[in-house]
């Protein structure tokens, strides 16, 4: 249960102002919201199995203590990651291919190698489970995109981006901290 909460907050702390929930409120502007949720479910389940699996192969070689230290940074990283922000670089543009599958392309391929990919890579090499690390990121990102597109579409501009992200950003950066002290001083 640990290893599904813990990543399920961490990949909605990831997302807030990340890239793909910016796509999230884009998408929402021009097609259906349930459309929307679903291209993004269906594309993340198929990538964080993906990083999920590389995460969970890379305890096979390197010893847990470095991935926790490196996953502790990496926590930090992305706090940091998180104040500098993101924007999107295209990847709203319609693929002529329907709604649906234009945003199940465009999430998967803006997660690769994205901030929430990367943590989902770390908690699965951190917990060494792949269930529910999966089931907890891909959650995670549900989330904080349904928020993301309740955001732009409701509420508009009344919750000032700069605050989201600076509160995610700061329990990142605890998070990573607490973890980084913990595994070093045990």
């Amino acid at each position: 249960m640990t290893a599904f909460l813990s990543s399920l907050v961490f990949v909605v702390l990831a997302e807030m102002g990340d890239k793909t929930q910016l796509l999230a409120m884009a998408f929402a502007t021009k097609y259906r919201w349930q459309t929307v949720m679903w291209g993004v479910f269906i594309a993340t389940i198929f990538n964080h199995f993906l990083a999920v699996a590389v995460g969970a192969y890379l305890t096979n070689f390197i010893p847990m203590q470095y991935i926790n230290i490196a996953a502790a940074i990496s926590f930090i990283l992305f706090g940091l990651w998180t104040i500098r922000g993101d924007e999107l670089d295209g990847e709203d543009k319609d693929r002529h291919c329907g709604p649906f599958l234009t945003v199940v392309i465009a999430f998967f391929m803006a997660e690769m190698g994205d901030k929430t990919q990367l943590a989902t890579i770390s908690l699965a090499a951190q917990f060494q489970c792949i269930l529910p690390v999966w089931m907890g990121t891909t959650t995670g990102m549900m989330i904080a995109d349904a928020f993301g597109i309740i955001i732009g579409i409701v509420l508009g501009k009344q919750i000032p981006e700069r605050a989201v992200k600076s509160v995610a950003a700061t329990i990142f950066i605890l998070f990573g901290v607490f973890d980084l002290y913990r595994t070093l001083y045990q």
